[in-house]
């Protein structure tokens, strides 16, 4: 058999994975190019052909097909030879999931992938299948990848030279879609993936446009929201620190928590913002589904063999701690899980949770590391800030993220759908959530919304005039017929239906457009119309 062995290109800063000898189908694209090249379509999936035989440990099979035709790989990597949901639950391990290129500008985890099926089936990770079982998806956004043009990612340095579009090819991005779930790809992970293989860890791997800071790669948690916050902590408190604490020590390599500054603000940095708590966001979404998700985003500023050392360190990082800590993670999402279904049958009716929130501060950063900004005067007499080269460490740094509700609602014992408005229904299936069709008339207690104002955004966003509806909830009784829907609250998913649900939810299906028809022909902008959902408290036959 032949081999390559990586040429002695800037040796001392590849990673050690670029170091050793692999037989040429195993070769990815940036190692054959001195790391200017990333993997096409075509070249991801011949590498998973040749890794599919040469280890009886991988199975691949396909979460779905794009737009354009193009097959959605995933490879399922375990040391019993999982093929089935069914096998992965009887096992009693934790699934981990692992996706790349969601954005096809943001080429990193899509390579990282590939070098750990490497290590793990081939080479000396074999132990990180002995408490858990791995699913990569490396080329998440197949069609767009392949559009690769010069100039269309300058903040990467324009390393790789080339790289693909960032939406999918129905011009959506893929990590807004998590609610409104339009998208091909959105879709095929879910009926594919997160719905039959129930992933206990969600990564979704990225590379970030913004501020000149100082870490290798950044990362957040899922962000909480009106989700259980045992997910959140476990991730924020603990995986987190613990694996960035690994990487500083094993590796030299600084990581830490996801945001931007702005310049605007003065100088130093006084502030520091994550990003939106949105689950329209995959990984904010796998809180109110209970279960743990981490967002990774190397830094744009590196070269493409930096961005791939650092993601790459990371993943194995969580990958060790993920197989280490196999049966506490089940013990988070079960708790999680169990908690949630029990605080919505004694809380219905009381219990009130946010459906709005802001951003707020969340501590103080004391070693914050930056490059540095001068002030120069311009030819007008005003300053400007001017980036240096020199690295800065700064002390007192507010981190802004955590999220507090600017607005909160009375989580019910269910809803209640009418049977026109079987979109809606839908929409809650794809997610996996449970929902009846009722077999005969019932009349039930609760509140109805009576919608007062109803707005539309003047900017379109993923093609959506994002609305917002305000009001107030008024008593009343009602009766359905046989045919409409039933959502009982008192399930697994019952905080991701709330945030679907709820009229005034900063990113629910009326937030997505599903009702603009309904209330439009009704004229809400002259008078108040009745939201059509109904929320339940008890039932009255």
């Amino acid at each position: 058999m032949r081999f390559i062995f990586i040429v002695p290109f800037l040796l001392s800063l590849v990673p050690a994975f670029a170091q050793q000898s692999w037989p040429e189908d195993l070769i990815i694209a940036p190692e054959k190019s001195n790391y200017v090249k990333t993997s096409t379509h075509a070249e991801v999936m011949d590498f998973i052909k040749a890794i599919q035989s040469k280890s009886e440990n991988a199975f691949v099979f396909t979460m779905g097909v794009s737009k354009e035709g193009k097959e959605i790989p995933v490879v399922v990597l375990s040391n019993t030879k999982i093929k089935t949901p069914a096998e992965a639950k009887a096992s009693g391990k934790p699934v981990v999931y692992i996706q790349g290129n969601i954005h096809a500008g943001e080429v990193e985890g899509k390579e990282v992938v590939m070098l750990l099926m490497r290590e793990i089936l081939l080479g000396d990770k074999k132990h990180l299948l002995d408490n858990q079982i791995i699913l990569f998806a490396p080329i998440y956004n197949t069609d767009s990848n392949d559009k690769m043009e010069k100039g269309r990612r300058p903040s990467q340095e324009d390393s790789p030279l080339e790289v693909g579009l960032r939406e999918n090819s129905q011009g959506l991005d893929l990590n807004r879609d998590g609610m409104k779930m339009e998208a091909i790809e959105t879709q095929a992970l879910f009926a594919s993936v997160l719905l039959p293989w129930d992933p206990q860890v969600f990564v979704d791997l990225h590379t970030t446009n913004g501020t000149w800071h100082a870490y290798s790669l950044t990362w957040a948690p899922g962000y909480q929201s009106s989700g259980h916050p045992a997910t959140y902590n476990f991730v924020n408190n603990k995986m987190l620190p613990e694996i960035t604490s690994t990487v500083k020590s094993k590796y030299d390599l600084n990581f830490g928590p996801f945001g931007d500054y702005y310049l605007r603000e003065g100088w130093p940095p006084k502030n520091f913002y994550t990003y939106n708590h949105h689950p329209r966001y995959l990984v904010n979404q796998f809180g109110l589904r209970n279960r743990l998700s981490i967002l990774s985003e190397a830094f744009a500023h590196e070269r493409f063999y930096q961005r791939i050392h650092s993601t790459y360190r990371f993943v194995s990082e969580i990958l060790e701690y993920t197989n280490t800590h196999a049966s506490d993670i089940i013990t988070v999402n079960k708790t999680a899980e169990a908690e949630t279904i029990a605080e919505m049958k004694a809380g219905a009716g009381s219990l009130k949770k946010g459906v709005r929130f802001k951003m707020a501060p969340l501590k103080k950063l004391d070693n914050f590391i930056t490059y540095d900004y001068i002030q120069k005067q311009k030819a007008d007499g005003t300053t400007e800030n001017v980036r240096t080269g020199k690295v800065a460490q700064y002390k007192d740094v507010t981190y802004h993220a955590r999220f507090e509700p600017t607005l909160e609602a009375t989580v019910p014992s269910g809803y209640i759908i009418p049977a026109r408005f079987s979109k809606l229904a839908d929409n809650l299936r794809l997610h996996g959530i449970k929902v009846e069709t009722l077999t005969k008339s019932t009349t039930l207690k609760g509140e109805v919304f009576q919608i007062e104002k109803f707005e539309k955004a003047k900017q379109a966003f993923q093609g959506h005039a994002m609305a917002q509806a305000d009001g107030k909830f008024v008593s009343a009784t009602k009766k359905f017929s046989k045919g409409d829907f039933k959502v009982e609250i008192a399930q697994p998913l019952a905080n991701l239906i709330f945030y679907l649900l709820e009229p005034q939810s900063d990113d629910g299906l009326l937030t997505w457009n599903f009702l603009d028809e309904y209330l439009e022909t009704l004229k809400v902008e002259n008078k108040p119309v009745e939201y059509p959902v109904f929320k339940y408290m008890n039932k009255t036959n």
